[in-house]
């Protein structure tokens, strides 16, 4: 299964480390920063959660929840758990689903859909690309997706940037350049009018060009 920005996220119903959770009802009204990993005890991945698990608050200011796969058992997960906070300094402290028969990394494309064998029969390597980030909205619509190779560490940070940049233009009609942060300038999308614009920016706005029409973040 390929899955599309737009598209909706699928719906599963899985055990996790914090009980069994139906996703889009765990979801809820608020936004979903969904990533996976090939296998627990794996030296990248357990990086990455104890990271995430440090950013917590931040993902909380902006109404986001965090969850995680592993192609192992929640059992095994609860055990990765201590390592991570013994080696991070951070205790994971969201959600961790238990994929042992692959179901969600099939359902979300991220395996070969004719991937067998049972999770501890099955290395890192044979569950590689199961290295995905999705962010999904409230809506339950997919927003990003990224695939990273198991051997360089995601950046978690530049997904808290691209979420700050999803919930701003999903209120204004307006877009972020390169490299954006907040508080910097936005631009205003092509499909505001100059006359609209006006309305909107009294101020005004700094026109290099026609097309590109820069205004302080609304």
């Amino acid at each position: 299964m390929t899955l599309q920005l737009g598209d909706t996220a699928p719906d599963f119903t899985a055990d996790t480390t914090e009980g069994s959770i139906n996703f889009h009802d765990w979801i809820g009204e608020s936004w979903c920063v969904f990533f996976s990993h090939p296998k627990d005890f794996t030296p990248v991945c357990t990086t990455e959660l104890g990271y995430m698990a440090g950013l917590a608050n931040e993902f909380s200011k902006r109404n986001c929840k965090i969850i995680g796969l592993s192609i192992d058992s929640v059992d095994d997960h609860r055990r990765w758990k201590n390592d991570i906070a013994e080696t991070q300094g951070h205790a994971v402290n969201y959600p961790m689903i238990g994929d042992t028969d692959l179901t969600v990394a099939k359902l979300y494309g991220m395996i070969h859909p004719n991937a067998t064998g049972k999770a501890k029969e099955r290395t890192a390597v044979d569950n590689a690309t199961v290295r995905n980030v999705y962010v999904i909205g409230p809506d339950k619509k997919i927003k990003l997706t990224l695939t990273y190779p198991m051997s360089t560490g995601r950046n978690f940070d530049e997904i808290l940037r691209v979420i700050d940049s999803l919930q701003l233009t999903a209120n204004h009609q307006v877009a972020t350049p390169v490299n954006w942060k907040q508080g910097e300038d936005v631009i205003i999308v092509p499909a505001v009018s100059d006359e609209e614009a006006k309305k909107r920016y009294p101020d005004g706005w700094k026109s290099p060009k026609p097309y590109l029409r820069l205004v302080p973040q609304p």
